[in-house]
C-alpha cells in the first residue's frame, strides 16, 4: 500500500511542475521537486519486494530520470529541464500501472482513473505547500504560482470526489452483506471527512488569504490540507482492500 501512495505522490509531483513557469520560479524548486520524487521512488523501490519485473525496470528507469533532472536543475539553464520533467513524470505513471497489477472487480479504465486522480490531488497539494513556503525565502516572488497550484488543488479535489462518488454509488448498489462491514462504515466517513471536505474548505481559506498576500498564513493552511489528502488517500487503499471499490 505504501509503495503505491510513494509512486503517486512523485508522480503527482512532478506532473504538477507542468503548471508552473520556469520563468517565475527559481531553479531550486524544480530541483527539490526531482531530489524528493527519487527518495520517494527509491522507498517504492524497496517496497515493491516481490512486483513484477517490468514494473521494477520503469521504476529504476525513473529514478535515473529523475537524478537527471536534479543534476540539470543545478546546471544554469537547465538544459533539458522542461523535457525531463515530463520524461521522469510518465516514467513515475507508468511505474504505478505496472505495480497496481490487475484488481479484482476493478477493470483497467477504472485502475487508471484511480491512479490519476489520486496522484494529481497529492502531487498539487504537496507542491502547493512547497510553493507556498518559496514564499517565506523571496517574498516579493509573484503570486502567479501559488494561484495556479490552488486552481490546481480545487480541480484535482472535484474530479477526485467526483470518482469517489460514483465509486460510493456502485458499492451501495451491490449486495448488503457486501456493503455493510463496520470497519467500511467506520472508516468511510473519516475517508470523506479528512479527504475532501476538510481540504476543500482549507483551500479556500489558503486561496483568501494568498489573494491578501499573507503567504505565510496560507503556508500554514496548506501543510494541513497536505496531511488531511495523505489520510484520505491512504484511508482509500485501506477501503478499496476491503470493499473492491474506490471510495
Amino acid at each position: 500500500m505504501l509503495s503505491l501512495f510513494f509512486l503517486r505522490l512523485a508522480f503527482g509531483m512532478l506532473a504538477a511542475l507542468l503548471l508552473l513557469s520556469p520563468a517565475q520560479i527559481n531553479p531550486r524548486f524544480y530541483r527539490t521537486h526531482f531530489l524528493t520524487a527519487l527518495g520517494l521512488g527509491a522507498g517504492a523501490l524497496v517496497l515493491l519486494g516481490d512486483a513484477p519485473v517490468p514494473a521494477r525496470a520503469v521504476l529504476t528507469a525513473a529514478l535515473l530520470l529523475s537524478f537527471l533532472g536534479s543534476a540539470s536543475w543545478s546546471i544554469e539553464g537547465a538544459p533539458c529541464g522542461r523535457t525531463l520533467v515530463v520524461l521522469a513524470a510518465l516514467g513515475f505513471g507508468a511505474a504505478l500501472w505496472l505495480a497496481q497489477g490487475e484488481q479484482p472487480l476493478s477493470g483497467p479504465l477504472w485502475l487508471a482513473v484511480d491512479g490519476l486522480t489520486s496522484s494529481a490531488l497529492l502531487g498539487v497539494a504537496l507542491t502547493a505547500m512547497l510553493m507556498g513556503h518559496s514564499y517565506l525565502i523571496a517574498p516579493a516572488m509573484s503570486l502567479t504560482p501559488l494561484r495556479r497550484l490552488l486552481l490546481g488543488l480545487f480541480v484535482a479535489l472535484a474530479l477526485r470526489m467526483v470518482f469517489a462518488a460514483a465509486g460510493l454509488w456502485c458499492w451501495t448498489g451491490a449486495e448488503a452483506s457486501a456493503t455493510l462491514k463496520e470497519v467500511t462504515l467506520l472508516w468511510l466517513p473519516l475517508r470523506w471527512g479528512l479527504g475532501f471536505v476538510l481540504p476543500l474548505v482549507l483551500g479556500v481559506m489558503a486561496w483568501q488569504t494568498a489573494r491578501l498576500r499573507n503567504t505565510q498564513s496560507a503556508t500554514g493552511i496548506l501543510y494541513i490540507v497536505v496531511v488531511f489528502c495523505f489520510l484520505g488517500e491512504l484511508t482509500a487503499q485501506l477501503l478499496f482492500r476491503v470493499t473492491h471499490y474506490f471510495l
